[in-house]
């Protein structure tokens, strides 16, 4: 019977060191119209064998909530993906206890509208609830370009110029939030989330923070 239950120890824990993932909670944040849910889409499809998302071109405004879950390695990052809109910004508190990491997704074309996005920024970090959580600020649609306007590169080749802030441009605009960020890790990414463009860049390095803050230990779940 002894020998029995040893077994049965050594094979729960080897089952469980084999197919055990430690989970985290990652907010997708942002305005809205930024690509949040864009970006979400092309993780899952970077990151999720097979999986068929939805059509890009049709993705529409998030009124509340879109869920995804991605594994990458022994981690399983769950992404909750909240709406931007003005009214829909007073819910995101409710969920920031519970999160591990936050991407914050900035319309870089959008210029109009960056100061609105940086006082939604700003509001968010200052809270508590999300003292040392690492902080992921993308970039978003570095593709666009300017209408008819070409310019000479080093290389004598000729592109559109684009009509986008640059990640210099999004850094000196939120550089006065500096102090509240602190001494967490921070980054800032260029993306292009509806060409995938520093996505697996930007989730590469959202996973090594995550595991690597020990201020927020991980859920863990089993796979089923």
């Amino acid at each position: 019977m002894f020998t029995f239950f040893k077994m049965y120890t050594l094979l729960s824990g080897l089952y469980k060191y084999m197919f055990q993932k430690d989970e985290y909670c990652v907010l997708i944040l942002g305005l809205d119209n930024a690509g949040k849910t864009t970006f979400l889409e092309q993780t899952k499809t970077k990151f999720s064998k097979n999986y068929k998302g939805m059509t890009l071109s049709k993705i529409t405004t998030t009124v509340g909530l879109n869920i995804g879950t991605i594994d990458v390695g022994k981690a399983r990052l769950m992404f909750w993906d909240l709406g931007g809109q003005e009214e829909l910004q007073s819910l995101w508190d409710k969920y920031y206890a519970e999160s591990h990491g936050v991407i914050y997704v900035i319309d870089s074309t959008d210029e109009e509208r960056l100061s609105e996005s940086k006082e939604a920024f700003e509001k968010m970090i200052s809270s508590e609830a999300l003292e040392g959580v690492p902080l992921l600020v993308l970039a978003n649609k570095q593709d666009v370009p300017v209408p008819g306007l070409f310019i000479h590169t080093k290389h004598s080749f000729i592109t559109h110029a684009l009509n986008c802030l640059s990640v210099p441009d999004i850094k000196t605009t939120f550089s006065d939030c500096a102090p509240k960020i602190g001494k967490r890790d921070c980054l800032v990414q260029p993306c292009t989330a509806l060409t995938g463009d520093g996505v697996n860049e930007g989730i590469e390095w959202m996973v090594k923070c995550v595991v690597r803050n020990i201020h927020r230990p991980p859920r863990q779940k089993d796979i089923t």
